[in-house]
Formats: structure tokens, C-alpha cells, sequence
């Protein structure tokens, strides 16, 4: 896929020195793919809004055309970033170091606020699938409460450790997709290839299709805001990608082929939670039962996950001198307490949103984010050619600028394709962004907090020469 080399992280004239939490316990191969998965996926629960927006055959060959206009260049981006600048805090590093501190703040809001947004939605979809099985998380205190319990239970699991995460990560993984396999060997005899055909072009609803495949297809720079977490992360991060990639869309084309083929298509009823429903007709209830289980394992894993890569984020900026330094603290397991509760009283805040508002939110604001990182990404190609990167992506600067063309035209399609009203609510967060950044800038100035930059980080704006740089081997 790319070039490796044996690349170190060092600054100019430095002696390595250990990175902060050294002797914790890093993620290695296996739990980062699973990692990375549930960072994007977590499986087919919310597909199904693709096949009542489209219909089965754009569903099915939106989720194999889109990976390669979205996922791949995002991936293969998130690889060679990842690993010349491993440490936490990810995509704002790159933006920082290719566009200034300024627009890296802009950078880590604006994803911060996504993925708190995001990590929203998996309360309400954990809470989906199992009403139909106790009808009384449909609304009401109950739901309420519900949602508390579940939030708690789940960021105390983020606060125990990132490697505890990871292996809960691929135990929860495995048991999300095996009913799915099950399920799969039942229907062969049931299925009609004819149903997979069915398109009607008149009647799309593109906004909610792109939304849907969108959402289900991104996120996978999430995990560089852990790349200071994971064991030797120049070689491991590239393969796991790749293998999570593979696992993503195999994750959701086969479903939505069983699901399809199996029984009559009737669009209306795809929605939130409906694979259980099709379990019970192609097993009984005892398979629908089974996949309402895998639901839950699955958006537990998907909060998990999430905020980590929130929370660590957040340790990241407060590293770089961004935030002030309480948000680097860390907990005795190595975990970064104050970003995991700001994380999770944001989760709190906002799981009173619709699915497909938060759906739709979130997507701007990622798209907003998106952009800054393809530029950051050509900048440093343009500007630094000679920086090592332990992992790069076997394309020239022309190529490196083609390959963002076909995912950028996408970003602007779901722009416009986006309502007043979410656009509006997402435009002023961009705005609170715009300001907040002077505005922490004026209290670092004033000493009313305390802000630190880690002495185990190289200067990202350094000012030697191109080749001598900071990130030289």
C-alpha cells in the first residue's frame, strides 16, 4: 500500500525521551483493528436508512462504490499522518503543524464537538433496538434514566484504561457480527437475486442516502488522536487500517445482501433496529432476539471507543500548549479523566437529539474538519517533501492532490444536500470555534490557568531547514 521505513520521532538536535504514561500498557495489532472498526462501524446497525432512501440496489452498490471515493483516501491519509506525527491528539497536530495553531484549534473543535455528537447517537440506537423487546425505553423517564445509567457505565469503562477498551472492543466486535453470519446460513434458501435489482430513481431521497453512507463510511482518523497509545505505531497503525477496512465493508455489504435478498423489500419499513425484525422472519425469534443483543454489544462498543478518541484528543491539544493543562491529567489506569468527563457531559446534553438530526450534524461539522486535514495534508507534502514518514502513500504531490479531488467533491454534494436548520445550528458552532480560540489564548496570556507544552514533543514549527526538520529520522 505504501513505503515503511524505520523513521524515528525525534526533534532536531534531541536525545529521544520517553513519552508521557511510558510504562502503560500500549494497544497492539489486534484490539486497534477492533478499535478502528467500532471508531467507524460497529457493524450494520444504521444501514437501513440507505435502503428506505434508495432502495436495494443503491444501498448495496453505494456501500461498495463509496469506500473508495471516501474510506481509502481517508484511511490511507490517516496512515501516513498517523505515523509522522504518532502521538495523542492526532489530526489537530497535523493541521497545527501545516496551517498554525490557530486553525488546529479550529481543527480539534470542530471534531471534538462531532465526535461528542456522534457518541450521542448510540444511547439512542442501543435504546431503539431493545424497545421493541421492552417497549417501555420508548420514551419518557424511563428512557431518560436509561440513558443515564448506560452513559455512566460506559465512560467508567473508558476511565479503567485504553487497553481494557480495546480487548472489550474485539469481544464485543466478534459478538456483533457472528448472529450475522448465523443469520446469513438460514436465509440462503430464501433468497431472490431479482430483489437485489430494485431501483427507482425518481423516488430517492439523496440527502438521506449520502447522510447515511457517509456516516456509516467515516471516522477513521479518529484513532490517530491514540496514536501515542499504540505499540510501535509506524508499523502497526498502516495494518491495521487495512484490515479494519476490509472488516468494515464486509460488515456491511453481506447484511444488507442477506437482508435484501431474503425477504420482500418494503422501503418504509427499513429503518432504526430493523434487522432484528428481519431475523424473526428468516430464523424466528430467537434470532431476532440474538441481533437486538448484538445491537446493544455493538453501540457499547461504538461509545467506548468514541470516547476515548475524544477524551485523548483532548489530552493531545492539552499537550501542545492548546488547552490548559488539567486536561492532560491523567488517571492512575493512564486515562485522561477531565476529557472523558467533558466528553461525557456532552454525550448527556445531546442524546435528546433525533437519529437522523444527529446524523446530519455531525456530518457537517465532520465535513468542516475533513477539509482542514486535506489541506494540511497537501501543504506538508508541498512544503516538507523531505519529512520522514514511516509510512507514505506511494503518490507524487499531483497524485496526492487527485486523490483528495473525488472525496472533496463528495464533502460539498452533503453541504448542499444538508437542511437550513442543520446547517445553521452546525455554522454557529463553527463560529463558537472562531471565537473561543482568542479567547483561550487571552486566559493563557492572563495566567488564570495553568498551560504547559510536553517536553517530550518536538516543535511543530520548527524553523530549520526543509530536510533537517522536525521530524527528521
Amino acid at each position: 500500500m505504501g513505503e515503511c521505513n524505520g523513521a524515528s520521532y525525534v526533534g532536531i538536535n534531541e536525545v529521544p525521551s520517553p513519552r508521557v504514561n511510558s510504562n502503560a500498557r500500549k494497544v497492539s495489532v489486534l484490539p486497534l483493528i477492533f478499535l478502528i472498526f467500532y471508531e467507524v462501524s460497529g457493524g450494520p446497525f444504521g444501514v437501513e436508512d440507505s435502503v428506505q432512501a434508495a432502495g436495494p440496489l443503491l444501498a448495496l452498490v453505494g456501500f461498495l462504490v463509496f469506500p473508495f471515493i471516501w474510506s481509502v483516501p481517508e484511511a490511507l491519509i490517516t496512515a501516513e499522518m498517523g505515523t509522522m506525527f504518532p502521538e495523542d491528539g492526532g489530526y489537530v497536530v497535523w493541521v497545527s503543524s501545516a496551517l498554525g495553531d490557530y486553525w488546529g484549534f479550529q481543527q480539534g473543535w470542530m471534531k471534538w464537538l462531532s465526535g461528542v455528537i456522534d457518541n450521542a447517537l448510540y444511547p439512542v440506537l442501543f435504546l431503539d433496538y431493545l424497545k421493541s423487546a421492552i417497549p417501555e425505553l420508548g420514551g419518557g423517564l424511563p428512557r431518560v434514566i436509561a440513558t443515564l445509567v448506560l452513559t455512566a457505565l460506559l465512560t467508567y469503562m473508558n476511565y479503567r484504561g485504553l487497553t481494557i477498551v480495546g480487548w472489550v472492543a474485539v469481544l464485543l466486535g466478534v459478538l456483533s457480527l457472528v448472529p450475522f453470519v448465523v443469520m446469513g446460513l438460514i436465509a440462503i434458501p430464501k433468497i431472490r437475486p431479482s430483489r437485489w435489482l430494485m431501483v427507482d430513481l425518481q423516488s430517492v431521497d439523496w440527502n438521506l442516502y449520502l447522510n447515511t453512507l457517509f456516516w456509516n463510511l467515516n471516522y477513521w482518523d479518529s484513532i490517530s488522536t491514540l496514536a501515542g497509545e499504540v505499540d510501535n505505531p509506524k508499523k502497526t497503525l498502516p495494518k491495521a487500517l487495512f484490515y479494519a477496512l476490509i472488516l468494515v465493508v464486509c460488515g456491511y455489504f453481506f447484511p444488507l445482501l442477506i437482508g435484501t435478498g431474503a425477504i420482500p423489500v418494503d422501503r418504509e419499513l427499513w429503518t432504526d433496529g430493523y434487522f432484528s425484525d428481519i431475523a424473526k422472519m428468516v430464523g424466528g425469534v430467537w434470532l431476532s432476539i440474538w441481533i437486538q443483543g448484538a445491537a446493544a454489544m455493538s453501540n457499547m462498543g461504538m461509545f467506548v471507543t468514541e470516547m476515548s478518541s475524544d477524551s485523548f484528543q483532548l489530552l493531545g491539544m492539552a499537550e501542545r500548549g492548546m488547552l490548559p493543562e488539567f486536561f492532560a491529567t491523567r488517571s492512575r489506569y493512564g486515562t485522561p479523566l477531565v476529557g472523558i468527563l467533558f466528553s461525557a457531559s456532552g454525550v448527556v446534553m445531546l442524546s435528546w437529539m433525533s437519529f437522523q438530526e444527529i446524523v446530519a450534524a455531525e456530518n457537517i461539522l465532520y465535513c468542516f474538519g475533513m477539509i482542514l486535514e486535506f489541506i494540511a495534508f497537501i501543504v506538508l507534502r508541498m512544503k516538507h517533501p523531505a519529512a520522514s514518514r514511516p509510512y507514505k502513500i506511494p503518490l507524487g504531490t499531483v497524485g496526492s492532490v487527485l486523490m483528495c479531488i473525488p472525496p472533496t467533491i463528495l464533502i460539498f454534494v452533503v453541504l448542499a444536500l444538508s437542511s437550513l436548520k442543520v446547517m445553521v445550528v452546525s455554522l454557529v458552532a463553527v463560529v463558537i470555534g472562531l471565537v473561543m480560540q482568542p479567547c483561550v489564548k487571552h486566559v493563557k496570556r492572563k495566567r488564570w490557568f495553568k498551560f504547559s507544552e510536553s517536553d517530550d514533543l518536538p516543535d511543530l514549527h520548527s524553523t530549520a531547514q526543509e530536510d533537517s526538520e522536525t521530524f527528521i529520522e
